[in-house]
């Protein structure tokens, strides 16, 4: 097993962070920090890197190009070219230095390179998804001042027009698919690369490298000032943090494909870091699993930062796989046994315990050659570790795929945090928490339990708005507005959030984090929503995985086309349901557990508005929608 092979070899690294615990006087672990591994910068900036890596290694591999059906290599001379390039046809375009430029794409190699050309310009990045509506964009574009947006193709380019039609001063507009890049390249012709040196030259870490809007999960999206300090502070140091880990002690080149969205910090911040360690990346537009797949196999990273979605949609993916070929009760086994081997093995590699006996080696050994090597060809067969964030990871789920042979590094973070605050660090698994401070970074919990973060990855202040700025910053402190717990060596738990939290008439408090996140990992689930403010019981709303559902009906012989009504009424499925209920309800005390379920047609998507672009669930918009099924289930 390649995993526990790694930990033997490189848990002399496991030491090479400490972490001080601050307690108050009852011995609560009050605050946890963690030294920087990276000092600050005090010259340059983020749009160095590209030129950094061309002058020092010109012809290592820094990212790769899907054309057609092939991986084209692109060394750190190409790259840092074309980046010229496309910053001198930015400049020509009447980019200013401190300039805005929005970008409205799905993850793909030109958005690196506009990412890079536009510091390089002496500009500011204004990432939009490339799902936001017509409303979205004109707030961001707006509000952000952008006086030039790159759009993927056509419909992003119309929904830019129709956004922007009564802006006094309209945005200038290119399309990725119409060749932009190749048309702001044929634009900068003549402009002398001095002029993006000269630019890039004026920089300094103090410079704002981007304006990223939060999801607006509780109201409209709020603008993010994020310097190339912050950026450096987070890739520096989570480089310092893992790398060892991604390429030294596995004996493999890193490589990762780089799937999630990047308008959201994570993704922005990981193609930072790739580059800043020159780990070879790839682009995938698409975060859904069927889509993914297939790249990843053609790929074959040696690591991954995605969110549980992904995970739990491999895990259900391999259950229903074995289903169809009658082995669903070999497959749950295969899972008990890997919970069961992951959590003897970490006992014993944490000194807590002896390990796995004989029976349940060979017991893994079958497994191993049944399920768990299937799962490791799902990601392309190289990969042994990867990076959750977004949201908790179900820790049974962490445990299996731990058995499958991947390691999987819990964290948390914010947009205002330049995305990870916390990682669980190398070689040291905590699978429950998302782990302790980066390197750089303090964290504490306050009298009423939320989270609060100070270091070099806080952002400074929110774009035109400082009552929103001084609501969340107090002493260089930030207000996460999580509810969180630290232990005795400084690892954080995220219990879920203040706003959200529900106290039932009987006057008990309750966190619907824990129980949703727990729920969503089961197979049929899909979405869900846990109520009970000012109610007698905690209950929930469950939405039908539409594919988990097509398996389900299959099996069972059942029409595709199956009212919804009557699959509400069908025993077996609401068994199926209720098992899922009783995974989340394992998590928390009676008081706080679920009573009833409601099973509801339909999604929650984007496009209905009841999910933000990162897959966070907007709570009033789905109470709203939803009002009529609530009340159903307490008039029972």
């Amino acid at each position: 097993m390649g995993v526990r092979r790694d930990l033997k070899r490189a848990k002399h690294l496991a030491g090479r962070t400490t972490v001080e615990v601050v307690k108050d006087e009852g011995g609560v672990v009050r605050e946890a920090r963690t030294p920087p591994l990276a000092p600050p910068p005090t010259t340059g900036s983020i749009a160095d890197l590209p030129f950094t890596n061309a002058a020092e290694t010109p012809d290592a591999v820094v990212l790769h190009r899907k054309e057609k059906e092939t991986w084209r290599p692109v060394t750190a001379a190409a790259f840092a070219r074309e980046v010229t390039a496309v910053a001198k046809g930015l400049i020509a375009a009447g980019v200013e230095p401190g300039g805005r430029v929005a970008v409205m794409s799905r993850t793909r190699y030109e958005w690196t390179v506009l990412d890079f050309a536009i510091w390089a310009a002496g500009a500011q990045t204004v990432p939009v998804y490339a799902t936001s509506s017509a409303e979205q964009v004109e707030w961001i574009v707006r509000d952000s001042g952008a006086r030039h947006v790159v759009t993927e193709n056509v419909e992003n380019a119309a929904t830019v027009t129709t956004g922007t039609a009564h802006h006094q001063v309209k945005p200038r507009i290119w399309q990725l698919d119409s060749a932009a890049l190749d048309e702001l390249t044929a634009l900068g012709h003549d402009l002398p690369d001095e002029e993006v040196t000269k630019r890039r030259a004026a920089l300094t870490p103090d410079t704002i490298a981007t304006i990223c809007y939060t999801s607006g999960t509780t109201g409209r999206p709020k603008g993010c000032v994020l310097t190339h300090a912050n950026l450096h502070a987070e890739a520096a140091n989570t480089v310092e943090l893992l790398h060892p880990i991604f390429k030294e002690v596995t004996d493999q080149t890193a490589s990762t494909l780089l799937f999630l969205p990047l308008a959201h910090i994570m993704g922005r911040t990981l193609q930072i870091a790739c580059l800043m360690a020159r780990i070879e990346i790839g682009h995938c537009p698409s975060i859904n699993p069927d889509e993914l797949r297939p790249a990843l196999k053609e790929f074959r990273p040696t690591f991954l930062v995605g969110v549980p979605y992904l995970f739990e949609k491999i895990h259900a993916t391999g259950r229903a796989t074995a289903e169809k070929m009658g082995r669903a009760a070999s497959f749950d086994r295969a899972h008990r046994i890997g919970v069961r081997f992951g959590e003897a093995y970490l006992d014993r590699f944490l000194g807590r315990g002896k390990g796995p006996g004989p029976g349940l080696y060979a017991a893994w050994g079958l497994y191993d050659l049944l399920v768990y090597r299937r799962v490791r060809k799902e990601l392309g067969g190289r990969m042994r570790y990867a990076i959750s964030g977004g949201s908790p990871l179900d820790r049974e789920l962490n445990l299996f795929f731990s058995a499958a042979g991947i390691i999987i590094y819990e964290g948390y973070g914010l947009t205002e945090t330049s995305a990870a605050a916390t990682i669980v660090p190398p070689l040291s698994p905590r699978p429950g928490t998302v782990g302790q401070p980066i390197p750089g970074t303090s964290i504490r919990i306050a009298e009423d339990g939320e989270v609060l973060i100070k270091g070099g990855v806080v952002f400074g202040a929110y774009w035109n708005n400082p009552e929103a700025t001084d609501a969340v910053l107090r002493d260089d402190w930030f207000a996460t507005g999580d509810l969180g717990a630290l232990d005795e060596d400084g690892y954080l738990t995220i219990t879920g959030r203040k706003k959200d939290l529900l106290v039932t008439s009987g006057g008990k408090n309750v966190s619907p984090a824990v129980l949703e996140d727990r729920l969503r990992s089961q197979a049929p689930v899909g979405q869900c929503l846990v109520v009970g403010d000012n109610r007698p019981f905690v209950a929930a709303l469950i939405t039908l995985d539409p594919e988990a559902m097509t398996h389900w009906l299959s099996v069972r012989k059942l029409p595709a086309d199956t009212p919804h009504a009557e699959l509400a009424r069908d025993e077996r499925l609401r068994a199926d349901i209720q098992k899922a209920v009783d995974h989340a309800n394992a998590a928390v005390s009676r008081a706080e557990s679920i009573r009833a379920f409601r099973l509801i047609e339909g999604e929650f998507t984007e496009d209905n508005g009841m999910l933000t672009p990162s897959l966070k669930v907007k709570r009033h918009a789905v109470t709203a929608a939803y009002t009529q099924e609530i009340e159903a289930i307490y008039r029972k």
